[in-house]
Order: structure tokens, then C-alpha cells, then sequence
């Protein structure tokens, strides 16, 4: 008699992932899981109903190569729409004191070169709208091809995540069960419930855009230390012929007078703060506001539950590693997924926490160091931070090190 040998673990059911929020975070985790995790069923949820076009959102935001590279390997990623970054330039600006490290310029300063670092480019410039669109394309036309395992629910505002017994339940107009949510609805500091480690910085941003002369160098992200804050242009694609970069200027709250000030008068202001190599800037657009501070959670994960990019981490924009943060996130969370498989959800959370840690606190710390340190007035403290920047230009291997931090992060 023929005899059956039956399986001793009985097979386990498909992952179920619930991906809240549809930006460039939450896009890319669901785009990521649905090609690492082939039997998981993705759904994902946005408040926006998805006929609102995201194309022509003008937010700035700044990539490092290592998101670059990732988001090319998703197919959702157009090189003609984005501004390589070749070079970055940090310095700062007077007064400070005169030193022997410093520069041609007798300023402070240090230059990081894609070329002298091996790369091809350091990260790029590229508006919200260029890069959620295609990303929402490849997301959309994914779920075309799996219309059972991909599934999308944009117009349905998630209301509450409910811990369950080994998962969660989603209420979004009906309630879901899934196995694990990942919150990646972000938003700005000003609008967010207050987490676990918060600062407000009492510094306003003002962001916008600034057409530059014929003569400014190409592919140059410029970050200017001033008195009062971070001095920021980022490198745009060009329009009609013109250079052009994204301001981020940085202002105390209880100094901020940009609001009275005319195009000509902030233009004039911004170049008297920015290096001499930036060239003359030719015109200023509107200008938005946004007040800073740091908001973050103490842990990526609560349970079933995992928050990434803003909704785990706001942080102050003087690195602009805010949305990088976010992707890594993502890429860490799939592919402990990946390694784990549905039955080791539990263990493969616990792997995703133990792993980001060190990057993500060093990018908090750092940006939360530098931010504060713009409102503290001891003496000295901008010969010292003066020097430091100084001599890290003088150290190729810690440039070398600080370069690779700010393009792949912490390994």
C-alpha cells in the first residue's frame, strides 16, 4: 500500500500590506514590495481621489544618488526632468575669522565633487510633481497587470489603524483586515500631532525659486551657514534658456521680516549672503513659508504597524535628507520582507528596527545639532564651526566618509 507523507506545518496564507499614503514614500514601498513580494496582496490607500493631477506640483525635492539608483531600478525615474547634482559647495558666511585652513576666498568652505568621489552624479533636483507622477503611473499600470493582488484606494481617507491579533484592521470608509500597515503619510511639521522627540525650532523657511545669471556654474548645490540660519540653492533644470535653483532660505521666527520685503529688496538680501561663485541672481518667484522644527518617533515600529519617511521622521531641511531618510526606510523594510517571508513578519519587523536605527539617529542628531546651533549666540561659536568645516575640506578620507553618508546613508 502506497503511503502519503503529510506536511507538518500547514502553508501559510499571502502577506497582506497595507501601503497609507500615496507620495513618493508610500509610492515607492508599494512599488518595491509588489516586484520583492510576488505572492503578497498590496493595497494602497490615499485621501487624494485619483483623477487630482500630481504632475504639476512644484515642491522641490533634493535626491541623493542613492535614491536615484533605486527609484531607476523601479522604472520610475526620468533623468530628463531632474538636475544632477556634480557638485555640492557648503561654506559660511562673514563674519568669521581669518585662518590659514581656510579657503582662496578666506571663507570657510568645503566642496564635495562627484568626479573625485568616483560617481557619476551626487544626487538630483527634480519637482514633487515630476517624480510622484511616474512613480504613480508604475504603480497604477502594476495594478493593471494583478488587478486581484495590487489594489488601489485613492479618494478613501484612512480614519483609524486598529491592532489586531497578529495584524491590523484599516478604516477607510469599511474596515480591512491585513497582516501589516505601513504609514507613510507624511505632511509638514506645522500640521502634525506632536510625536515622541519634538523641537520647534522657532525658524521659519521660505522656499521658492531664483533665476541665476548665463555665468553661474551648472549642477552646483550651494549651502550657505549665516547668522541667522541655512542658506540654500539647489540646482533646477533650466526654462526657457534661463538658469534656474530652488531657495531654501532659513530665518529666525522672531527676525523675520521677509514677508514685508519686495523682489528687489530679498534679492538683494540673498546676495549679499551667498558666495561670491554663485554668480548674480536675476530674479526671485513667490516665495512660500514653512515653520521648522523636528518631530519624530522614538521607533519605526508599533506593533504591525511601521511608519517611514515624514510620518516617522520630520526633520529641519539643512542636509535635505529628509525624503532620502524615507526611502531607505522603504528599501530596508521590502527587503527584510523579502528574506523573511510571511511567516517571520514579526521577526523581519524587529530586523527593520535594529537596522535603521543607526542611520536614522545620526541623520536626527545631525540636523538637529546644526539647526539648534544656528539660534545659539556664544562666542566663538562661528570661528569654531568655521574651522571645523575647514578642516574637513583639509581630510579627503572624512569628506570621503561624509560624502557616502549623504548619498547612501549609514551602511
Amino acid at each position: 500500500m502506497r503511503t502519503t507523507t503529510l506536511p507538518t506545518t500547514l502553508p501559510t496564507a499571502p502577506l497582506r500590506l497595507a501601503v497609507i499614503g500615496a507620495g513618493p514614500a508610500g509610492l515607492t514601498l508599494a512599488l518595491q514590495a509588489a516586484r520583492a513580494l510576488p505572492e503578497a496582496q498590496i493595497c494602497l490607500f490615499d485621501a487624494r481621489p485619483l483623477e487630482r493631477d500630481v504632475s504639476a506640483d512644484p515642491r522641490t525635492l533634493a535626491l541623493s544618488l542613492g535614491s536615484v539608483q533605486l527609484l531607476r531600478r523601479l522604472g520610475a525615474w526620468n533623468d530628463a526632468a531632474a538636475q544632477a547634482i556634480a557638485r555640492v559647495h557648503v561654506s559660511q558666511a562673514p563674519p568669521t575669522l581669518s585662518h590659514p585652513l581656510f579657503g582662496a576666498a578666506g571663507e570657510p568652505e568645503v566642496t564635495i565633487d562627484a568626479f573625485e568621489q568616483g560617481v557619476p552624479l551626487l544626487g538630483a533636483v527634480l519637482a514633487y510633481g515630476q517624480l510622484v507622477a511616474p512613480l504613480q503611473a508604475a504603480w497604477l499600470a502594476a495594478s493593471a497587470r494583478e488587478p486581484q493582488r495590487l489594489l488601489t484606494r485613492f479618494g478613501a481617507p484612512v480614519s483609524a489603524i486598529k491592532p489586531l491579533d497578529g495584524g491590523v484592521e484599516i478604516d477607510a470608509g469599511i474596515a480591512e483586515g491585513f497582516d501589516l500597515a505601513v504609514v507613510a503619510e507624511g505632511g509638514v511639521f506645522s500640521e502634525q500631532a506632536r510625536k515622541a522627540v519634538t523641537h520647534d525650532y522657532q525658524q521659519n523657511a521660505w522656499v521658492g525659486t531664483v533665476t541665476l545669471a548665463d555665468d553661474s556654474p551648472a549642477g552646483v548645490a550651494y549651502e550657505r551657514f549665516t547668522r541667522n540660519g541655512p542658506l540654500a540653492l539647489l540646482p533646477l533644470q533650466p526654462r526657457e534658456g534661463q538658469k534656474r535653483a530652488a531657495l531654501i532660505w532659513c530665518v529666525p521666527q522672531d527676525e523675520d521680516d521677509v514677508a514685508t520685503l519686495d523682489d528687489a529688496q530679498r534679492l538683494a538680501v540673498i546676495q549679499t549672503l551667498l558666495p561670491p561663485g554663485v554668480g548674480r541672481l536675476r530674479a526671485i518667484g513667490p516665495l512660500k513659508c514653512f515653520p521648522l522644527g523636528l518631530n519624530a518617533e522614538r521607533t519605526l515600529v508599533e506593533g504591525r504597524t511601521v511608519r517611514i519617511g515624514n510620518a516617522a521622521q520630520t526633520l529641519h531641511p539643512v542636509a535635505g535628507q529628509g525624503l532620502n531618510l524615507g526611502l531607505r526606510d522603504a528599501f530596508s523594510l521590502v527587503e527584510a520582507l523579502r528574506r523573511a517571508g510571511p511567516e517571520g513578519v514579526d521577526a523581519a519587523l524587529r530586523r527593520v528596527e535594529w537596522q535603521r536605527a543607526p542611520d536614522r539617529w545620526t541623520m536626527i542628531a545631525a540636523t538637529d545639532f546644526l539647526a539648534r546651533s544656528f539660534a545659539w549666540r556664544w562666542p566663538g561659536l562661528p570661528a569654531a564651526r568655521g574651522l571645523g568645516l575647514a578642516a574637513l575640506q583639509k581630510l579627503p578620507p572624512v569628506k570621503r566618509a561624509l560624502a557616502r553618508q549623504m548619498m547612501f546613508g549609514r551602511r
